[in-house]
């Protein structure tokens, strides 16, 4: 059974979490995440030029999430239908068709615990690569 509490506190992240990445505001972005948070997309080898595809610690998340609200395309749009959680945690899809046409298609995955993101992972679809293999 769910606890509604954690059902709240991971409800609340969501919607914080995707105001912030709509504004661009790096400060509101961080504050979600747990001090050792992770973040493991493809994304990171890409704007990061590591050798893995995971951001530890809220320094190098910071240095991550500046380089992704420099870089963003105009492909890469909020539109998704909801989300899913059990609490600890929460998951939605970016569907590529979107009403106003093709966006990125990415799945994200959050894990929360005493109120913060503790690990963050994002899946990209066959559209979303490609515009990435493009820069």
């Amino acid at each position: 059974m769910t606890d509604p509490t954690r059902q709240s506190e991971a409800e609340r992240i969501c919607r914080l979490w995707d105001e912030a990445l709509g504004n661009k505001d790096l400060e509101a972005s961080l504050a979600l995440y747990a001090d050792d948070a992770s973040i493991e997309s493809p994304l990171v080898q890409h704007l990061m030029k590591t050798p893995t595809g995971i951001v530890q610690g809220k320094a190098n998340l910071r240095a991550f999430i500046i380089r992704v609200f420099q870089t963003n395309p105009p492909q890469r749009r909020r539109f998704k239908q909801g989300f899913f959680t059990d609490g600890r945690i929460v998951t939605w899809e970016y569907p590529r068709v979107a009403p106003d046409g093709e966006q990125m298609e990415l799945v994200e995955i959050m894990e929360i615990d005493e109120g913060l993101i503790q690990r963050h992972r994002v899946y990209w679809g066959w559209y979303a690569l490609s515009l990435l293999a493009e820069h």
